[in-house]
């Protein structure tokens, strides 16, 4: 069924498939012989795109950001363990390897398996799965691989992820990786293709997944890099590669820039040495013993009267030894830490009523940890990707535009459209993440017509908070400006409230703009979908001489 490829077909970089080809593992290329520019940097590679018309007031000369900081890097550059990797666009199958891994259920089922691996193999391997007993999830099991160009298929089952359940399913998810090296050591293999083992099927999050894949990978060949030479990542999709590509870096870093700048990228929680989430209530806590002391020389007896006989005795020297400072200093354990957290919370709460009272919202809370900010993000976004919004999309309040001056995309906020009183916030909220996602990644820009909106009802400075702790410090760092057209005195009062009380690095990036052909020299006028009623708000609050033309409609409106 397969034929040899004299050379692998390749597309930006990545080794992709062909057909029913085999493709030999010298054929796809290194991870660290990939071509050597890091996704941890965005810069501007589109050419059509002229530079800004005027100076952005935002633009800054300073260096990028450096995340060293004189830490040491948990993922440090390791040559010998980079020459390992491997990243390939196409079915694993395909590849010329010891092994390859196929994604299925409990009951090993053809119809619940990698899509196309069963029939590349044949008959044979179905009949061999039937007699397995089936498989739990997060473990791994081994067959033939029959008509494949690989010596052996080892199956495994993924975790189903929930939201309230996310934790055991990281952990399922990096056992599932670890079982599947674990047998290829065991059966003498040396070489793996890896596809994507979270399927849309089980709604596992593409992204926090391949985190959880990429560091159980790196984890493992930190202690068993002798007995595998290679490790292949298998994507199917464009999304997965380029998350793969963006990912790598972080675990695999090429240089010591790749190193540094992971620093700074990397999430909060990496897991334990084998890669797993750490929980610190599950943790078993060994306290030091009390150690003993040689009990001081008996002094001379001096007669006290009977009610201090107990006094002398409980400060006897024997006790002494109790009261050691090993003994005494005890770490915390996370009951003791909850409860200071309480505490916390109840006084910041208590120390944001001047906020409450002056209308801003609900401020109190103590803000989040990085962990605990992409915890909410990714709960989030998996719940968005699960819930048909087009109601919420429909309304227009927000959506995609097109580039900015220096081409970083676009996202357009109306504030007009926004209409509190038939709105439901938890879902809108739910839409804000879902089209967020895509743009965030990179740096972005937000544009705000307020024309009209002060109108409207408009959301406190507490659900603020919330929306921004939600979208998470992608969004801080990424953000490159929020362009607010036709500004308000009590939407300036507001920003600074925010820049006061929420957060003063995002709130820094807002530039008012009080006229559209303003805007127009940040933003060219093509690239934005403007409502008709901004145009004429634009007419109404200005006046002057000129000439707007509407983009869509190519409509002239004469200023008098």
């Amino acid at each position: 069924m397969y034929r040899p490829v004299a050379t692998a077909p390749t597309q930006g970089g990545i080794a992709t498939e062909s057909a029913d080809y085999v493709v030999e593992l010298n054929q796809v290329p290194r991870w660290s012989d990939a071509e050597h520019k890091s996704s941890l940097e965005y810069d501007n590679e589109d050419s059509s795109f002229p530079t800004s018309y005027f100076p952005d007031p935002l633009t800054s000369t300073s260096e990028a950001e450096s995340g060293g900081n004189g830490m040491m890097s948990r993922f440090p550059v390791n040559h010998e363990i980079n020459s390992k990797i491997y990243l390939w666009r196409g079915n694993p199958w395909n590849l010329e390897v010891d092994a390859v891994v196929n994604s299925t259920n409990e009951n090993l089922d053809e119809a619940h398996s990698s899509p196309g691996l069963h029939a590349a193999a044949g008959p044979g391997l179905a009949e061999e799965c039937a007699t397995l007993g089936g498989c739990r999830t997060g473990m791994a099991k081994v067959t033939n691989a029959y008509d494949l160009p690989a010596r052996r298929v080892i199956h495994t089952v993924g975790p189903k992820y929930a939201v309230k359940y996310h934790t055991a399913a990281e952990n399922a998810l990096s056992h599932c990786y670890r079982s599947c090296l674990e047998l290829l050591i065991e059966n003498g293999l040396q070489s793996i293709a890896m596809g994507c083992i979270y399927t849309e099927a089980k709604n596992y999050p593409r992204e926090p997944a391949a985190h959880v894949a990429i560091r159980t990978v790196r984890r493992f060949l930190e202690k068993q890099k002798d007995k595998i030479t290679a490790v292949v990542f298998c994507t199917t999709t464009a999304n997965d590669t380029e998350i793969y590509k963006r990912l790598l870096p972080l675990y695999f870093p090429r240089d010591k820039h790749e190193e540094e700048v992971a620093m700074s990228k990397l999430p909060a929680d990496v897991g334990d040495e084998n890669g797993e989430t750490i929980i610190d209530e599950r943790k078993i806590r060994i306290k030091p013993l009390p150690k003993k002391t040689a009990p001081k020389p008996p002094k001379a007896p001096v007669d006290l009267p009977v009610s201090d006989v107990g006094l002398i005795r409980r400060n006897s020297s024997y006790l002494d030894s109790y009261l050691d400072p090993a003994f005494m200093s005890l770490i915390k354990d996370p009951d003791q830490r909850r409860k200071e957290q309480w505490e916390k919370t109840a006084q910041a709460q208590s120390g944001w009523n001047c906020a409450k009272l002056l209308g801003f919202g609900d401020l109190g809370g103590p803000p989040l940890s990085a962990a605990e900010e992409y915890s909410l993000h990714s709960r989030y976004l998996s719940k968005a990707n699960s819930l048909n919004l087009s109601e919420i999309a429909e309304m227009k309040i927000v959506y995609r535009g097109g580039v900015d001056s220096e081409g970083r995309p676009i996202m357009v906020v109306v504030g007009a459209h926004f209409l509190l009183r038939c709105l439901d916030l938890e879902r809108f909220v739910f839409h804000v993440v879902k089209e967020f996602e895509p743009v965030i990644q990179k740096p972005y820009t937000i544009v705000y017509f307020h024309s009209a909106a002060s109108l409207q009802i408009q959301p406190d400075l507490g659900w603020m908070r919330r929306l921004q702790q939600i979208l998470g410090r992608k969004h801080q760092r990424n953000l490159h400006a929020i362009y607010v057209l036709h500004p308000t005195f009590g939407l300036k009062a507001a920003v600074f409230a925010l820049q006061l009380f929420v957060d003063n690095v995002v709130w820094k990036k807002v530039v008012y703009v009080d006229r559209l052909m303003q805007l127009f020299r940040y933003v060219p006028r093509e690239q934005l979908t403007i409502p008709d009623f901004v145009f004429q708000h634009d007419l109404e609050v200005n006046g002057g001489k000129g000439l707007m033309v509407d983009p869509r409609t190519k409509y002239v409106y004469h200023r008098p």
